[in-house]
């Protein structure tokens, strides 16, 4: 007769369950871990896709940099004609039809005159102080003069306002 439960043909199961189950945890530990990194990588490259786009929108706004600001002499070479012809002189009517369409063109690029007038407050981002003068009329520390204009481009000082401002009470 043979015996109903042959303990050397059957393989002992009582280990295997733990081993499932360490190996089952070690592998959802495993893809927890995975995720976590997929999720920091996706972020990393939305944070790089967003810098790009912003780089290039940048770019794209501060390419005629260069060249308006070679620009600013012409500005001030035009008005300066202007301040010197006659009013009767057919030139002059030339000249500013020229300055009003290099003007419209350079502000549809982003450039924007800064161009204080006698009795504005001074603002040191914006103007640079020549010198310091007795102005009658005028609120001390307030521009007196402007010796010449100064220019922005999207938001970015190009060229600060020359200016003179006046004598506070000492």
């Amino acid at each position: 007769m043979q015996p109903e439960h042959d303990d050397t043909s059957t393989p002992d199961t009582s280990d295997a369950p733990p081993d499932r189950d360490q190996q089952v945890e070690q592998l959802k530990a495993e893809l927890e871990q995975l995720r976590a990194q997929s999720l920091v990588e996706r972020a990393d490259i939305e944070n790089q896709r967003k810098r790009m786009e912003r780089d290039v929108r940048n770019a794209c706004r501060f390419a005629n940099k260069q060249l308006l600001g070679d620009l600013l002499p012409v500005f001030d070479s035009l008005e300066a004609a202007l301040a010197n012809a006659p009013d009767a002189d057919p030139l002059r009517d030339g000249v500013v039809l020229i300055l009003r369409e290099l003007s419209r063109v350079a502000e549809n690029n982003g450039l924007v005159e800064i161009a204080p007038a006698a009795g504005d407050a001074f603002d040191p981002a914006h103007h640079q102080a020549m010198s310091v003068v007795q102005a009658d009329g005028i609120e001390p520390h307030a521009v007196a003069q402007v010796f010449q204009k100064g220019f922005m481009l999207h938001e970015q000082l190009l060229r600060p306002a020359l200016v003179a401002v006046a004598k506070g009470e000492d």
